[in-house]
């Protein structure tokens, strides 16, 4: 009998995107292979305690710390702690960790660098191409140095926020213009500004959820999105597009809160050329920005113009996301999505050890 391998499974954290989080583990939890993989739970809470769960807790949509509970609660812990927490569960070791933590403090490089000391293998990009997709600013600097096409965009520190003001805005990128936190995922604070005021709201809203806020050209046209998979030959999925019913643009609400916010509509329609532009361009950004494991990258469509818009490298697993959906019509299911995850993770961490190893320098 083929010995099971062992997998931890990390969700919640403290951003704002930790209900989605939860939402993404307890589907992953309910489609991953439980002939295959052996899987442990653990919860990052809002207040960012580490807690082993159950699987009921899970699929009971517990995330808060119950005094009844019979598990272990980590309050702020130490590394050796962390350690024992992903190395070795219930006497037995942890083979893989996949982090599905969306946003801040998950999908920004933080828990990738602790897991990567640890030395512990992890789905998903590495420390690098994590941080830099979370940062919106660095990401369009790289791309736009790559000659792959972007809107327009300008990025201000909180720092020089005087500097911010509606006219220079408007006569640079016209109106409407969006205006976004740098550092956040999933269109959390992000505002489609018309007057003044909107700017107003819009700026101080962002600076305290970030430190610096990005200003960016509204470009018209159809969203278009593509998922890819692998770590030095990707894959990329068929394109599928956004089309968004009531909300004047894909908010965090159409994505993860109003079920019927948006309609996907997989594959997207588009000509043979075009969807093979898509698909190249969309590896081609992958590999720009250093991504291993997953991401999803999305796109505008103006006319015959392409624009890479975000790269989202841990993207939502939700059973309305995209990125899963994707994959599913390029023939691909949830499940074996998961466990191609999970081999990527295991086969890079190996590569990895053989260039990393100090041994070497005894």
């Amino acid at each position: 009998m083929t010995k099971k391998i062992k997998v931890a499974l990390i969700y919640g954290g403290e951003s704002v995107e930790h209900e989605v989080s939860c939402q993404s583990a307890k589907n992953i939890l309910q489609a991953i292979d439980k002939k295959k993989y052996d899987v442990t739970c653990v919860e990052i809470t809002k207040n960012g305690s580490w807690f082993p769960r159950s699987y009921q807790d899970l699929l009971e949509n517990i995330s808060r710390i119950d005094s009844k509970s019979t598990t272990k609660k980590l309050i702020n812990p130490s590394p050796r702690e962390v350690n024992d927490l992903f190395t070795y569960r219930l006497g037995e070791k942890i083979d893989v960790v996949f982090p599905i933590l969306h946003g801040t403090f998950g999908e920004d490089g933080s828990v990738q660098g602790l897991l990567k000391m640890l030395h512990v293998p992890f789905v998903g990009s590495d420390v690098l191409g994590s941080a830099v997709c979370m940062n919106k600013d660095i990401t369009k600097r790289l791309l736009r140095d790559a000659g792959i096409p972007i809107g327009d965009f300008i990025s201000f520190r909180q720092s020089s926020q005087k500097e911010i003001t509606f006219e220079k805005l408007e006569k640079r990128f016209g109106l409407p213009f969006f205006v976004k936190p740098a550092n956040l995922g999933s269109s959390v604070g992000v505002y489609k500004i018309q007057t003044e005021k909107d700017l107003l709201i819009a700026v101080k809203e962002i600076f305290s959820l970030d430190t610096m806020v990005i200003f960016e050209k509204y470009i018209e046209g159809r969203e278009i999105e593509v998922a890819v998979l692998g770590n030095e030959n990707p894959e990329a999925s068929i394109p599928g597009e956004i089309k968004v019913n009531e909300h004047s643009f894909y908010s965090y609400e159409a994505k993860y809160v109003d079920e019927n916010g948006a309609l996907l509509e997989i594959p997207a329609h588009l000509t043979a050329p075009l969807k093979k532009r898509f698909e190249d361009l969309a590896i081609q950004t992958y590999k720009t920005l250093d991504c291993s494991g997953m991401a999803r990258v999305d796109f505008f469509l103006q006319g015959k113009k392409i624009f890479v818009n975000e790269v989202n490298t841990l993207p939502g697993f939700t059973a309305i996301s995209m990125y899963p959906k994707l994959w599913k019509a390029s023939g691909v299911s949830y499940q074996e999505l998961i466990s191609k995850l999970i081999n990527l993770a295991i086969k890079k961490y190996e590569k990895d050890k053989k260039i990393y190893s100090y041994s070497k320098l005894d």
